[in-house]
This record gives structure tokens, C-alpha cells and sequence, in this order.
């Protein structure tokens, strides 16, 4: 074959390979969805980014690799490379890395409230401390309030009778 034949299937490589890292990229994000759920204002808006991104990375490898010159087959390759990928590997990729993340952040929350669970521990009851002072501070206020009130009737008939 000829030289010029041989970089033109590498070129058919490259693409279906840049095909299948752009797809593998883009799962990263759909885990990320899985995790923690996304208003569809975010969604559009990691999506736009996420293709800008890779409309430069493409312009790039055809301008390096091409000369700049836009190739159907090059497209073609990428759209071929990223059907491969999701048919092979795809959904069940992103559930099973979705699964495992979420049931290590499940591990993390048990260990995490084990280990703070004796400051917990101590806040609530110390709340519930503080609870009952303000309760028996209320009464005590209550009390001298009507003290206070029954010794200035007093001193008021005191200060009138003499």
C-alpha cells in the first residue's frame, strides 16, 4: 500500500479513537448526574461547555493531522468510534461507576457518623441542658417580676401613707 493510504487509515484510527475518548469523557459527567442531581439550566450548561471543548479538541486534530481541511470520514470515524463505545461499554460503565461511588459515599456517611457521634451526642444533650435553664430562667424572671411588682405596690403605699 501506499504511504499516503497508510496515514489516511491512521487518520480513520485517530478519529474512531478520539470518538471513543470523547464519549468515555462525557460519561464522567453523566456519573456525575447519577451522584447529584442537576437542574436542566446545569445540564445545558456542562453540555455547551463540554462540546465547546471538544469542538476545539476536533479543530485541532484536523488542523494538526489535516491541514485544517475538514474530512466527512474523519466525522464519520468519531461518530462510528463513539456508537462502538456506547454499544460496548457505555450505560453499564456509568451505572456500575455511578453504583460504586454512591455506596462509597454510603460507607463514608456510616463512618463519618460513627465517628461524630459523640459530638452529636454531646450537642444535643447540651441543647437540651440549655433548654431547660431558659425554662427555669423563664419561671425565675416570672417570679421576680411578681416580687418586684408586690414590693413597689408596697413602697407606693409606704411613700403615699406617710
Amino acid at each position: 500500500m501506499s504511504q499516503d493510504i497508510i496515514n489516511e487509515v491512521y487518520f480513520l484510527g485517530g478519529s474512531l479513537l478520539m470518538g471513543i475518548v470523547i464519549t468515555f469523557a462525557y460519561d464522567f459527567i453523566l456519573i456525575g448526574r447519577r451522584i447529584v442531581r442537576h437542574s436542566l439550566f446545569f445540564i445545558s450548561f456542562e453540555d455547551f461547555f463540554f462540546w465547546v471543548a471538544c469542538a476545539i479538541v476536533v479543530f485541532y486534530m484536523l488542523y494538526k493531522e489535516n491541514n485544517g481541511v475538514l474530512r466527512w470520514f474523519a466525522v464519520l470515524g468519531a461518530a462510528i468510534g463513539m456508537a462502538l463505545y456506547k454499544k460496548a461499554v457505555g450505560n453499564r460503565f456509568v451505572k456500575m461507576v455511578a453504583i460504586l461511588i454512591q455506596k462509597e459515599i454510603y460507607l463514608l456517611r456510616k463512618i463519618a457518623g460513627i465517628v461524630f457521634w459523640p459530638f452529636g451526642f454531646v450537642i444535643k444533650k447540651g441543647m437540651a441542658f440549655l433548654h431547660f435553664l431558659g425554662r427555669k430562667e423563664k419561671r425565675f424572671l416570672k417570679y421576680m417580676k411578681k416580687k418586684l411588682t408586690g414590693l413597689r405596690k408596697a413602697l407606693r403605699i409606704v411613700r403615699y401613707k406617710h
